[in-house]
């Protein structure tokens, strides 16, 4: 919502601020359609000879999220801290044993069924069950548990950040090119020197249309969009970085519900639940779960 009325402010202020005073739209408007083929068109270009077929993917699907914001909202935290809850409890009450028929085929687990959400994301399973799985194995050092799923946290995260990175150069990159639009109306313009005054005002002008449209786009959409990209990526990160303090928590002897109060500290604060919201959320499980 606040990135729909920011756009609309930006032309607002930016081409409202021209007309009143006293700029002629006409000679923006003219040159448009050309200068916008030579940035946006070399503009796509470089990004596509810069950015391989799985960012260029995740740029499309970073631009629904510069609108819709993180996917995760109050109500997915809880339902994490619940499926933390149902099976770190598993593991103390009945042992690691329990899990392996739930760890092993998530699809078809009573526990993992009840969160048809947290179910979508696979980097989210994965990475509950592979880390479940490894204390199935007996590997029990808190220590070694937490360096194994920080690692894959970071080759997530860095992964998650690439379309955000993608972005942002070619934020930088439309400066440069909207000069080379300028550059081009320059020659033309030099081309036709004899013309009088009037006409070639009326040139340079649609070439420095370019030089603006480069800025314009850069510092007013692009880079802002990339900017808000990267936040969102950052605002996901926190739902995985609960799962590794509710785990690490549990493996360091804690009770199940101990465990996730740890990882309900982590919950980012406009998302957070408070401790009797928790405390009826896991309450209002079947006890058959």
């Amino acid at each position: 919502m606040f990135q729909i009325i920011g756009l609309v402010l930006l032309f607002g202020m930016v081409f409202g601020s021209y007309i009143l005073a006293g700029g002629n739209m006409g000679v923006i408007l003219h040159a448009l359609p050309h200068e916008m083929m030579a940035i946006g068109g070399s503009g796509i270009a470089a990004f596509l000879i810069s950015n391989s077929m799985s960012t260029i993917k995740g740029v499309g699907g970073g631009m629904g999220k510069v609108f819709g914001g993180p996917k995760w909202k109050a109500s997915d935290y809880r339902d994490l801290l619940a499926l933390l809850f149902l099976l770190t409890k598993t593991m103390k009450s009945k042992g690691v044993i329990a899990l392996e028929s739930h760890i092993e085929n998530p699809k078809e687990s009573t526990i993992f069924s009840r969160f048809p959400k947290i179910m979508k994301d696979h980097f989210a399973i994965d990475f509950i069950c592979d880390t479940l799985r490894m204390m199935t194995m007996n590997l029990e050092d808190p220590h070694q548990v937490e360096d194994a799923m920080e690692k894959q946290l970071e080759k997530h995260h860095h992964e998650a950040l690439a379309p955000s990175h993608a972005m942002q150069n070619l934020a930088d990159a439309l400066p440069a090119l909207g000069i080379v639009a300028a550059v081009l109306g320059v020659i033309k313009t030099m081309g036709s020197i004899t013309e009088p005054p009037e006409v070639l005002g009326g040139m340079i002008g649609g070439a420095l249309v370019g030089t603006f449209l480069g800025v314009f786009l850069a510092y007013g959409m692009v880079g802002p969009m990339a900017t808000r990209m990267k936040e969102v990526v950052e605002e996901e990160g926190a739902f995985y970085r609960i799962i590794q303090a509710v785990l690490v928590a549990h493996l360091h002897g804690n009770a199940a519900q101990i465990s996730v109060e740890i990882g309900r500290g982590n919950v980012p604060s406009d998302s957070q639940p408070s401790f009797l919201e928790l405390e009826e959320a896991l309450s209002n499980i079947p006890t058959e779960a």
